[in-house]
């Protein structure tokens, strides 16, 4: 190709003129994508998969209750032995912390695969027009001409079945996701029995009606007009980010191919139109990068299909950088980026604060407050008296009794507080009151600890705080 990219006839600039052509569909062409197997169709499928989780991972069962499940009315998040509650929210910012980071991440290296694979809004519409596609036809042709037929009761039919299939999907969206909130089998028990909660309901018909809609009718205008993520994309690409690209060098100038065409005079693209006909979203990637374009490489397997059977190297279209299409220049390893490395630096703390979370997780939470009103009381046998309370939460799945004692004051005794049982998820707030004689207070603030030992085990907690006593 090296003559065809030395020719002085080609003008780069009229190779790169069709990007002032840009055409963003506004709704009025109804995108029909063209299903082609390829490398990047099966990625996709694989990064689609995930979101069945979705639907399966309600209702699996772990020690007899649901192994998954974010409990809001009583305040804790249950991972399958794990409970997270309130006091551990930290642990959720860093976790979404990770997964902001991440998605910048992905985009500053390969754009927006995470739209192309992984997006609930790619992912619904690529099942609803896969289920469209068997049903009225999966070509721009065939369904236009299902559309123009006149109404049979076999137009009806397939209408009813489309219609129906995506509701049904709908409905099983809202469900599954309910049941990520309450014990799924319970929710279809309920639901079997008409004894769903109207927020329940709500929530259901929500997610019902916003699938059929968005995923049926609005497909790619909701990338292009209401996901904020495409329009914040650009900003974390550079000239080093892979994107699905076209060399058009290599292809430039492109034509039908005709019988004894010399390729060694022309360019490799045949304007065969196959890579806009299995885009989602409808755009012409050989007109430069655009907003419509969500990274998913399916152009690529199509390209690669046509490169194939003219016998020309693939490669028309692929993943390249700027750098690499427009200055012929190599790509920059990962660990050289500076973007890169500043991502994964974070991306490595949160991850390391989410791992040291999980680990760390103490079976209770123990706190105690010094009574402010009075700070001290003087007791008729000459002793001081402080007054606390003294609160415990019990992280675990069963009740556990705990013995408490003074530590760090000579003479100290521990009163109205010595044994506490807390059932599992509660939090129990006991007074306690601490006597100290007054000849062995050396000071009016002196530090204490408050120890506690759980019953048949070796676990122990404790909390450190002040004694207060009249000046010296």
């Amino acid at each position: 190709m090296s003559e065809v990219k030395n020719n002085p006839n080609i003008d780069i600039d009229d190779v790169y003129k069709d990007v002032s052509e840009w055409r963003i569909n506004t709704g009025d062409i109804k995108v029909v994508a063209k299903r082609l197997p390829g490398g990047f169709r099966t990625l996709k499928w694989l990064g689609m998969s995930i979101w069945s989780l979705l639907f399966l991972g309600p209702y699996i069962r772990y020690n007899g209750s649901q192994a998954i499940l974010f409990d809001l009315p009583q305040r804790q998040f249950n991972l399958f032995h794990v409970t997270i509650y309130p006091q551990d929210i930290w642990m959720l910012s860093l976790t979404l912390l990770f997964f902001a980071i991440l998605l910048a991440a992905v985009t500053s290296v390969a754009g927006r695969v995470f739209c192309g694979y992984f997006c609930f809004q790619t992912v619904w519409t690529d099942i609803f027009t896969l289920i469209e596609g068997k049903i009225e036809g999966d070509t721009p042709q065939k369904a236009m001409k299902f559309e123009k037929a006149p109404w049979t009761f076999d137009k009806l039919s397939r209408k009813i079945l489309k219609h129906t299939l995506w509701l049904l999907i709908g409905l099983f969206t809202g469900i599954s996701f309910v049941a990520w909130f309450t014990d799924a089998y319970q929710l279809w028990d309920n639901m079997f029995s008409f004894q769903v909660s109207l927020t329940a309901i709500i929530i259901i018909a929500s997610f019902t009606g916003g699938t059929y809609l968005f995923a049926g009718f609005m497909r790619e205008q909701v990338c292009f007009w209401l996901c904020p993520y495409a329009r914040l994309q650009g900003v974390m690409y550079d000239q080093d980010t892979v994107l699905p690209s076209y060399d058009a060098e290599r292809g430039e100038p492109r034509a039908k191919l005709k019988k004894g065409d010399d390729f060694s005079k022309r360019g490799s693209c045949v304007d065969c139109n196959v890579c806009v006909a299995v885009c989602p979203t409808g755009i012409d990637i050989r007109k430069g990068q655009q907003e419509g374009c969500i990274t998913c490489g399916l152009c690529i397997d199509a390209c690669d299909s046509i490169m194939d059977k003219v016998k020309q190297p693939r490669g028309l279209i692929r993943y390249a950088s700027f750098k690499e299409l427009h200055h012929n220049a190599p790509r920059i390893p990962l660990y050289k980026r500076f973007r890169v490395i500043i991502y994964g630096l974070i991306l490595l703390m949160a991850l390391g604060g989410i791992v040291y979370g999980f680990t760390h997780l103490s079976a209770t939470e123990f706190k105690v407050v010094h009574e402010r009103q009075p700070l001290y009381i003087l007791l008729s046998d000459g002793s001081i008296q402080n007054k606390y309370t003294v609160k415990l939460l019990n992280k675990t799945k069963k009740p556990i009794k705990i013995h408490f004692e003074i530590e760090g004051l000579e003479g100290a005794t521990l009163h109205e507080l010595t044994d506490m049982t807390v059932e599992p998820g509660k939090v129990v707030p006991v007074t306690a009151l601490v006597r100290v004689p007054a000849d062995k207070l050396t000071d009016d603030l002196i530090p204490i600890v408050f120890k506690g030992t759980i019953d048949n085990s070796t676990s122990t907690i404790s909390y450190k705080s002040m004694f207060m006593s009249p000046e010296k």
